[in-house]
C-alpha cells in the first residue's frame, strides 16, 4: 500500500452521503447490509487465521504467551479477548495479555495521540520481556499504527513470533510481521470509523484465533469449557451443567463430584468417568498436561472403564 495513499477503511463512498437523511429503519437497513459482508472478508482469511493459530499453539505449548497490541477500538479488542480467556479456559492472567496504547486507562477513554508514540509501544513489550516461545498479534484498521507497528518489530526483535491482524491489503503492519492476516472490509458507513465493519472483522478474528488456540491446548472437551473458573452462580450453573453433559450423571453425584474435585469442572468429569477419586484425577491431568481426553486414555490404560 502506498503509504500517502487513503485506505480503503478510511475512504469515503458519495451515495452514502446522505445517511443522516435516511429514516431510521433505512439507515439500520444499511448498517446490517454492511456488516453481512464482515463474516465472508473473514472467511477468505481462513487459511492465514489456521496458520497463526497452529503456530501460537504449538509456541504457548511450550509454556509461550499470546500478546495483543493495539491502539484505541484495536487495542481495546485485543484487551478484551485477552480478559475474557481466563473466566472462559481457566488460564492464569498473564497467559493471554493485551496491550493498548496510553495504558489501561486508554480502554475506557480516549488516548487517541498515543497511538502516535513507538516509544510507548518498545517499553510496554520490553516490560513483558518476551521470548521465542511467545506470540504478538499487532491490530490495526489501517495496517499503519505507529503504537501496533513499534510493538511487532519490538517483539519480533526479541524473538517472539509476530503477526500483524489489518483490515486493508498491502499493509506495512502485515509487512513487519513474520505472518499476516488482511481482511478487506472496504469503507465504513460512517466513513473512518472503524469501529463499525473493521471492529467487528478484528472481533471474529480475534475470538477464532484465542479460541482455536485454547482448543489446540486442550483446554475444552469436544465443544463444551471444561476449564472454566466457577467463581460466581452462572459459572457455577454452568460448570455443572458441563460435568452432567459430558457424564450423564444426574444432579446429585455431579453436585458430589464438584465438591470432591474443588470445583475444578475437569477434574469431576474425569473423576465420574474414570472412577478414581480427586487426586487421582488430579495426578492424571497433570500427567496428561491438562488433556482431559489423553486423561481418559491414561485411564484406561490402568484399567477399564464403567460403562
Amino acid at each position: 500500500m502506498n503509504p500517502d495513499a487513503v485506505p480503503p477503511t478510511e475512504t469515503v463512498r458519495p451515495e452514502w452521503a446522505d445517511i443522516d437523511r435516511l429514516p431510521t429503519a433505512d439507515l439500520l437497513r444499511l448498517m446490517n447490509a454492511e456488516d453481512r459482508t464482515v463474516p465472508a472478508a473473514v472467511a477468505g482469511q481462513l487459511p492465514r487465521i489456521a496458520a497463526v493459530v497452529d503456530a501460537a499453539a504449538a509456541r504457548m505449548a511450550r509454556g509461550g504467551r499470546l500478546v495483543y497490541a493495539g491502539a484505541g477500538t484495536a487495542g481495546r479488542l485485543g484487551v478484551l479477548d485477552a480478559a475474557e480467556c481466563p473466566p472462559t479456559f481457566g488460564t492464569d492472567p498473564g497467559l493471554v495479555t493485551g496491550l493498548i496504547a496510553g495504558g489501561r486507562n486508554a480502554v475506557t477513554e480516549a488516548a487517541e495521540g498515543a497511538e502516535d508514540r513507538t516509544d510507548l509501544a518498545e517499553a510496554d513489550v520490553a516490560a513483558l520481556g518476551p521470548t521465542p516461545a511467545d506470540t504478538l498479534v499487532g491490530i490495526s484498521a489501517s495496517g499503519r499504527t505507529p503504537y501496533a507497528l513499534a510493538a511487532v518489530r519490538a517483539a519480533r526483535a526479541a524473538g517472539a513470533l509476530t503477526v500483524g491482524l489489518a483490515c486493508n491489503r498491502g499493509s506495512a503492519l502485515v509487512a513487519a510481521a513474520e505472518l499476516g492476516i488482511e481482511v478487506e472490509v472496504g469503507p465504513e458507513v460512517l466513513a473512518g470509523s472503524t469501529r463499525l465493519k473493521a471492529g467487528t472483522a478484528q472481533k471474529l478474528v480475534l475470538n477464532m484465533v484465542s479460541t482455536a488456540v485454547m482448543i489446540r491446548l486442550g483446554r475444552t472437551y469436544g465443544n463444551l469449557m471444561v476449564d472454566l473458573r466457577a467463581t460466581n452462580a452462572k459459572l457455577r450453573e454452568r460448570a455443572r451443567r458441563i460435568v452432567a453433559e459430558a457424564t450423564g450423571a444426574d444432579a446429585r453425584t455431579v453436585d458430589h463430584a464438584l465438591t470432591a474435585a474443588d470445583g475444578r469442572t475437569k477434574d469431576a468429569i474425569l473423576l465420574l468417568l474414570a472412577d478414581l477419586d480427586a487426586p487421582a484425577a488430579a495426578r492424571l491431568l497433570t500427567a496428561s498436561g491438562g488433556r482431559l481426553r489423553e486423561a481418559l486414555q491414561l485411564a484406561r490404560h490402568q484399567g477399564p472403564l464403567p460403562g
